[in-house]
């Protein structure tokens, strides 16, 4: 009877072991996936600032945000340094999803692995 109960409770912990797992699983999708959203919107926002700007001539003054603090500049020093941001931001993308990708595949095998 004694053998019984250690059985079960072998058998419980084991269930609770597999959903702790599937949960870090799944946290550390998400995690990911809301990074690369983020990324995904600044990448856009630069798009468009890029957008406005290029058009303009110049020597025309434009703002930018740089560590909380607003600068003055000129399109034309403005614009070289949002297309090295974006590029930045794209290869931090490539990574993230590369990431997403590898973990996805972690879990799949995992979930293969459990399965009897």
């Amino acid at each position: 009877m004694c053998n019984m109960a250690t059985g079960q409770e072998t058998a419980v912990r084991k269930q609770q072991d597999l959903q702790a797992q599937y949960n870090n699983y799944k946290t550390a999708l998400q995690t990911l996936a809301q990074k690369v959203g983020e990324i995904e919107q600044e990448i856009e926002e630069h798009k468009l600032v890029t957008e406005t700007l290029q058009p303009l001539p110049g020597e025309r003054k434009c703002f930018r945000l740089i560590n909380g603090v607003l600068v003055e500049r000129t399109v034309k020093d403005v614009l070289p340094a949002l297309k090295t941001n974006s590029d930045g931001l794209k290869q931090v993308l490539e990574e993230l999803l590369k990431q997403y990708k590898s973990k996805q595949d972690e879990m799949d095998k995992w979930k293969v692995g459990i399965v009897p």
